[in-house]
């Protein structure tokens, strides 16, 4: 009755139709299994659960990720009920992990497929599998229309941090790259090629813009983007700050003594028009730090429609924390600023703090006055390509649909998975079985994917 109906049902009737035999981790589990977890859950002090390992699985990072999920919070210190929920994930996450070690050690397998990665039981399994020796692959959707991104050993929240600059500086680059990337990367301002959009009518005058908020786009203005607080809580040792929230609160509380500059803070949409709508808003964390905001600092709320492409346009530098838009903005020439575990990060295009001490001096390096260099936003605009185009893995046999889940396979016959019929489903596959990478040379292959797509679409 606990199930998470939402997943679990469309899986097990997809399985069922299959005719595949499905091995449910409860049957891996024996009552000693189940004591342990609930004496462990139950008796372990509140304080020490998200640090808890077992075995060197992080078996408490994830419990605690999958709690501040459940209540769509960054942290769970006012949260009413929020010890017994926890508690209950870092049973779950005992539990998993005691049945995906026993699956994996009674059984020959050599390969992992699960999505995402994080989280109970997804980060578990995933946790698990490596510990065990059991090679790793993870998947998620990706942002565009038709598009997923997988990942060897680990999810893509990390592995494309850690992915070597190698896999694209060298990639062919010409015009016809240069034009592609700079086409997408315009529609995102709409979404019109995305699975997700967050505004279906942005406001793009940038007037409009000013006269809502009050700024002066004449003066030197500084962006900061946010993240959604509660989102992907892992840890990253590139952080140079303990949690976005003492990001925004330190940042706020720096511009505060700089008058000269204006601070315009974009609050991400997805607070509201997200999965999960936060529960922990950053307007109000920032109101209780800062009753009374100085005259220089300047709000975007979640619900505004003000395009945040046109605001950040008008600014000087763009500071982030965690947010895919650094690739955007440094690929359109805007100097970025990274103090957290954003996927631009050392990439050679970013201003990337290493420290608090080392973020407030490349604060006080501001305003620049400058837009990136030429060599720099080719290279930005590389890096934009590579992410968008060839991590971004287009597999034609499944479509967008209406509902849950909100997208399904669409073929005719087996004959349609077949080798050579789909290049992205052969790039996946033989990532899966030999470990190559999962890499779509899209500067090769984007005249046959952009014909499949108008084949499907007159199909």
């Amino acid at each position: 009755k606990d199930r998470c109906l939402t997943c679990y049902q469309p899986s097990a009737e997809m399985l069922n139709r299959a005719g595949l035999n499905a091995i449910g981790l409860n049957s891996k589990l024996t009552d000693t299994d189940r004591s342990r977890a609930k004496t462990i859950s139950m008796q372990m002090q509140y304080s020490e659960i998200a640090a808890y390992t077992e075995d060197g699985i992080p078996i408490g990072e994830h419990a605690a990720a999958g709690a501040l999920r459940f209540f769509s919070r960054g942290d769970l210190e006012t949260v009413p009920g929020a010890e017994p929920i926890l508690r209950r994930y870092l049973e779950s996450a005992l539990l998993t992990y005691y049945a995906t070690r026993r699956l994996l050690a009674e059984g020959h397998y050599d390969v992992v497929v699960l999505n995402h990665g994080i989280y109970v039981p997804q980060g578990i399994i995933s946790e698990t599998a490596r510990h065990l020796g059991v090679r790793v692959v993870t998947w998620h959707p990706a942002y565009r229309r038709g598009c997923f991104i997988f990942n060897h050993h680990e999810t893509y929240h990390h592995g494309l941090m850690t992915e070597p600059v190698s896999s694209w500086e060298d990639m062919t680059w010409t015009d016809v790259q240069q034009q592609q990337i700079s086409q997408y990367l315009r529609s995102r301002w709409i979404g019109e090629q995305d699975w997700v959009k967050f505004h279906s009518q942005p406001e793009f005058d940038a007037r409009s813009i000013q006269n809502e908020l009050g700024i002066d786009f004449q003066r030197p203005t500084i962006g900061l983007l946010t993240n959604v607080i509660w989102d992907a809580q892992l840890h990253y040792k590139a952080n140079a700050f303990p949690n976005m929230v003492d990001w925004l609160m330190k940042t706020v509380a720096y511009f505060e003594k700089r008058p000269d500059l204006q601070l315009l803070i974009r609050v991400h949409p997805a607070e509201l028009t997200g999965t999960l709508p936060s529960r922990q808003p950053a307007v109000d964390e920032i109101r209780r730090r800062f009753p009374k905001l100085p005259p220089n600092i300047f709000i975007i709320p979640p619900e505004s429609k003000a395009s945040t492409y046109v605001a950040m346009s008008h600014c000087d530098a763009v500071l982030i924390y965690g947010t895919k838009m650094g690739v955007e903005l440094s690929a359109s020439g805007i100097p970025v600023i990274v103090a957290g575990e954003a996927w631009i990060r050392g990439k050679g295009v970013t201003m990337d703090a290493t420290s608090e001490e080392n973020y407030l001096r490349l604060l006080d390096m501001l305003p620049l006055r400058k837009k990136l260099d030429e060599v720099t936003i080719a290279r930005a605009q590389k890096y934009a390509y590579h992410f968008f185009f060839r991590r971004m893995v287009p597999l034609s046999c499944i479509k967008e649909r209406k509902g849950w889940p909100p997208f399904a396979v669409h073929i005719d016959s087996l004959n349609d998975l077949a080798p050579g019929m789909s290049a992205g489903l052969d790039i996946v596959c033989n990532g899966i079985m030999a470990a190559t990478p999962f890499i779509y040379p899209a500067e090769d292959l984007m005249g046959e994917s952009q014909a499949g797509e108008r084949r499907e679409n007159q199909h």
